[in-house]
């Protein structure tokens, strides 16, 4: 794969990190990332996927943008309601980048749905809402062995996880809850959340995902990063499998 002089003055800021360089850029450029949920964590994980240069970017939502997501879903504005959240991310990451390969899933995923969709991806972001989905997606990575960067957020605080399942080692979703908790919700509809906090979780989350990618700097894998947005701290709690 060569570059042309279009995508190395793009991509000139990451390049020229020792730890990415050129290898690194093709790394990104032949990878292939699915995110799940183009909401509040969906957004960022997906703008700072699609500027960073992963060739592949997958998108699966089923809902349509309402006025009350743009508070913190930031790709979406005013003109975007009542449109498909998928359809509309997957135009606006084009914009962004217009080389890269967007396939929007205009579904709600499920367990007859998930393989068809996801087989083809190296690494899942999960910016989904619920438990119920949240361990869908936990069981079919840790089934296919696959590298889930999964995001919670919720009032003032959010949690991000890495579950490297190429590792004999890692833990998963089941590790911290062997079961779907009940009566503990994870809606902004009730609960409330501030706008900033998705950006920063799915900013990291972002992060992490180019990390593994590029297999640099230490993997959160093994550990949970704790943020408390009122407090301004970050703690990380190992996590054991």
């Amino acid at each position: 794969m060569s570059f042309s002089a279009k995508q190395i003055e793009r991509y000139s800021r990451q390049i020229i990190l020792k730890k990415v360089g050129v290898i690194g850029q093709k790394k990104l450029l032949n990878s292939k990332v699915l995110i799940i949920g183009a909401g509040g964590l969906g957004s960022p994980i997906a703008i700072y996927l699609a500027a960073s240069g992963i060739g592949t970017i997958g998108i699966v939502d089923n809902d349509r943008v309402e006025i009350s997501n743009i508070q913190r879903q930031i790709l979406f504005n005013s003109n975007d309601i009542k449109k498909n959240k998928s359809i509309v991310a997957a135009n606006k990451l084009k914009q962004i980048n217009p080389s890269l390969n967007i396939i929007n899933f205009k579904k709600k995923i499920d367990k007859k749905n998930i393989d068809k969709i996801a087989k083809n991806f190296d690494v899942v972001a999960d910016g989904s809402d619920n438990f119920k989905t949240r361990f869908l997606i936990n069981d079919y990575c840790l089934k296919r062995k696959k590298i889930l960067v999964s995001g919670a957020i919720s009032k003032f605080d959010g949690h991000i996880y890495t579950f490297n399942f190429l590792k004999k080692n890692s833990p998963c979703l089941r590790c911290l809850m062997p079961k779907i908790p009940k009566n503990i919700t994870l809606n902004c509809e009730f609960d409330g959340v501030l706008g900033p906090l998705a950006g920063m979780v799915g900013c990291i989350q972002a992060s992490e995902i180019v990390k593994e990618i590029l297999h640099i700097g230490d993997s959160l894998c093994g550990s949970i990063l704790i943020i408390d947005s009122l407090k301004l701290t970050f703690r990380k709690v190992k996590l054991k499998k």
